[in-house]
């Protein structure tokens, strides 16, 4: 499979943040969205080709790690993701899959499913990219059917959605809905659109406000507090 890059760090986002945990990122994604923070894994896919138990290898640099995440780019559509999977869980890895839930689990293995559905606003603009992307990635973006098949793989779920605007709040109450499971809304994780403190800070205060009165949870991005918007983090 394709690895853009494997680091060890601290979870910056969603229900275990600020645990440990080696981060493995595969290249490659079926969606584009506009405001993507790892393009070397999404719009323009690079790394290494290596083998699941060559990144098995790679986990002896860091032996105090007992949490995995599978991040991406998309990582479900990574050759061997299930092997990959299999081999962490053998080893005693917690699990933590980052995806957006537009592929099926297929039984992979999964203690966290960290589903983050992409709302209208992650669609690029006609421009940006050919014309053909993004009538795909309008087409694939949302997949409530998968997001179900999802919730009941792996009880243990998070709902995070990148919210840039007020009007995105329906959008994401009208998706909940169409899920065929009853998603309570502290599973409902709301994160500010952002790759810079300021741009972060300048959406919080309402979406703070937005989390209070919904009973949803406000998600920050700890790794660009501590870090910035650089990779490895």
């Amino acid at each position: 499979m394709l690895i853009s890059e494997i680091f060890y760090s601290v979870q910056g986002e969603g229900i275990l943040t600020g645990v440990p945990s080696v981060f493995i990122r595969t290249s490659g994604c079926n969606l584009r969205c506009r405001w993507c923070d790892t393009p070397y894994a999404s719009w323009h896919p690079e790394g290494e080709e290596m083998t699941p138990a060559l990144i098995m290898e790679s986990f002896r640099a860091f032996p105090a790690a007992r949490h995995a995440v599978l991040t991406g780019g998309e990582p479900m559509i990574a050759r061997g993701i299930h092997e990959l999977a299999y081999g962490l869980r053998a080893a005693g890895f917690h699990i933590t899959i980052e995806t957006a839930g537009t592929v099926e689990p297929g039984g992979i293995a999964c203690d966290l499913a960290s589903l983050s559905p992409k709302l209208k606003h992650s669609t690029p603009m006609p421009g940006e990219i050919d014309s053909g992307w993004v009538e795909r990635h309008e087409q694939r973006r949302l997949r409530p059917d998968i997001l179900s098949s999802w919730l009941k793989h792996c009880p243990e779920y998070q709902m995070k959605f990148v919210v840039a605007e007020e009007g995105d709040i329906e959008e994401i109450t009208a998706l909940i809905a169409e899920t065929d499971a009853a998603i309570p809304p502290h599973r409902v994780l709301l994160m500010p659109e952002g790759r810079s403190v300021e741009e972060l800070a300048a959406r919080s205060v309402w979406l703070v406000e937005v989390c209070k009165a919904r009973g949803f949870r406000y998600c920050r991005r700890l790794h660009i507090d501590l870090f910035g918007n650089r990779r490895g983090t």
